[in-house]
């Protein structure tokens, strides 16, 4: 029998992971999602202009993108109606975005061609696969729940290891839920496997508009109200009821912008930074709440030009703050490690 691999407590919370990564800004990030939707709703229009924003590094209505390479099965599309479908997007589509039409089913080869795509490819990013019912094989399971997790598990395993985003498109079930998460077709082994679950679902006052519902691990919940263009063929933002993730990790932003424009780098443990930020108090904030905030905005302070790591020093666990661009400094190259008795 092979033993349990642990970990203790003290020695996780002191390892450097690399912080998640996006490949949508506060939408889409690294593991295994699904985008489900009636038939015919514009799941693959959607779907396509996903990929080529993500591969030309434009943004998302208002989220931003990481540039990457990105793969798209269209398994219930010929080359043909994918360049019909490209023309009516955009006419300078980028080679980093790759399209397929035929795969291997997923316990039968389809694993094996995505790593290979993906050893050719080492830049890409994101893996679109329409749809999830093309992919698996057809069969009489005694336990369909275990069938959906175990399918589901295998394409989240490939996801973790190569730290991409897959993106399933699925269908929805015919009839109506209060919870538009439980129309997901299938059983709870799909969308509790999942990192993130979309759900598209028509408005009922316009053909021509939807909401699109978003919840995962590593997101917040938001619901995002879109309209189609039937003369573009593009979904456009009418509007966004989450502004509360964007509103704090700007204030954050704001206060951590002050202190490093008095010492461009700097290393404290979490309670000394906030009596150096908020000593007052006002913002509410604890030290195990202030790290928490910093370590899920890590992501979006980069790009703000804040980089922020976490390490541990004699028994202390220390948060460093660099300014990205405190090379025109003359202190930048200084790191001031503040005493927490001060």
């Amino acid at each position: 029998m092979k033993n349990l691999e642990t970990i203790d407590a003290d020695t996780l919370l002191g390892i450097p992971y690399e912080p998640l990564s996006f490949v949508v800004e506060d939408l889409l990030p690294q593991g295994l999602h699904l985008l489900a939707g009636a038939p015919k709703i514009g799941k693959s229009w959607l779907a396509l202009w996903l990929c080529l924003q993500v591969a030309q590094g434009e943004s998302l209505w208002n989220f931003a993108t990481k540039p990457c390479e990105v793969l798209y099965l269209c398994l219930e599309d010929s080359f043909q109606r994918i360049q019909s479908r490209l023309l009516d997007l955009t006419e300078d589509a980028p080679p980093t975005l790759h399209f397929a039409v035929m795969s291997e089913q997923l316990h039968s080869g389809l694993v094996e061609q995505m790593e290979q795509f993906l050893r050719e490819h080492p830049a890409t990013g994101l893996v679109v696969i329409d749809t999830l019912q093309r992919i698996r094989a057809v069969g009489s399971e005694a336990n369909p729940y275990a069938s959906d997790y175990r399918d589901i598990g295998v394409l989240k395993a490939l996801a973790d290891q190569h730290r991409i985003a897959v993106l399933l498109i699925h269908h929805l079930r015919k009839l109506n839920d209060d919870d538009p998460m439980n129309m997901i077709s299938g059983t709870t082994g799909l969308s509790g496997a999942t990192d993130s679950n979309f759900v598209l679902r028509r408005s009922k006052r316009r053909e021509n508009t939807a909401t699109l519902y978003c919840t995962g691990r590593d997101i917040v919940y938001r619901e995002l109200s879109l309209e189609f263009n039937n003369e573009t063929h593009i979904w456009n933002l009418l509007s966004d009821d989450c502004g509360q993730a964007d509103q704090s990790c700007g204030r954050m932003l704001f206060l951590l912008s002050a202190l490093l424009r008095e010492q461009p780098e700097i290393c404290a443990p979490a309670k000394a930074l906030l009596e150096k930020i908020d000593p007052d108090g006002a913002e509410g904030l604890t030290p195990n709440s202030f790290s928490h905030k910093l370590r899920k905005s890590v992501d979006a302070l980069r790009r703000s030009g804040i980089v922020v790591s976490f390490r541990k020093s004699n028994g202390e666990r220390l948060i460093c703050l660099k300014r990205a661009d405190g090379v025109d400094d003359p202190t930048a190259g200084n790191t001031v490690t503040i005493d927490p008795a001060n």
